[in-house]
């Protein structure tokens, strides 16, 4: 089995909370197919509390650009590694137009670059893996330090449910 066949049963595995001990037999099922977004955001926030691990991409650890790619993949959405890359090749979204699921950047350096990234819950709120020593937790748009440093939004599933072929 790839690996990318086995994170995508983890991350199911996840969602369902099938995956801890001990976890509640009345989850609700995850969104249909025609929420894609849904799906990512509802990913993503099932991590809240995990640790921060450099280059993490599983609920071991995760760092911000992982755990977007661990999100996505419940679609089959193989995303680029960084927080760069996947801004560059996200449909560009503005503020206004961000939808649970998206993506936000940020520009946390002297060089303006991007080099953060959350998941989009929706209201202003937004799943990251802010830095070591911190878990993902949510975070908003209007707290002043990531107002000043958002960068754009970006998207990479389809709001009309299609999911992409995998790689």
């Amino acid at each position: 089995m790839s690996l990318s066949v086995v994170r995508q049963l983890a991350c199911l595995l996840v969602l369902a909370g099938a995956a801890l001990p001990g976890a509640a037999q009345d989850v609700p099922p995850p969104p249909s197919p025609a929420e894609p977004g849904l799906v990512v955001a509802e990913a993503a926030q099932q991590q809240l509390g995990r640790p921060y691990r450099l280059a993490g991409d599983s609920p071991v650890g995760f760092d911000c650009s992982g755990l977007a790619r661990f999100a996505h993949a419940l679609l089959g959405i193989e995303l680029p590694r960084t927080a760069r890359e996947q801004r560059v090749g996200s449909l560009p979204l503005s503020r206004e137009e961000l939808q649970p699921g998206d993506l936000v950047f940020f520009t946390t350096g002297r060089r303006l670059l991007v080099n953060h990234v959350g998941v989009y819950l929706g209201e202003g709120r937004f799943v990251h893996a802010p830095r070591h020593g911190s878990p993902v937790r949510v975070a908003t748009l209007d707290e002043p330090w990531f107002k000043r440093r958002f960068a754009a939004g970006g998207r990479y599933w389809d709001p009309a449910g299609r999911v992409p072929d995998g790689p």
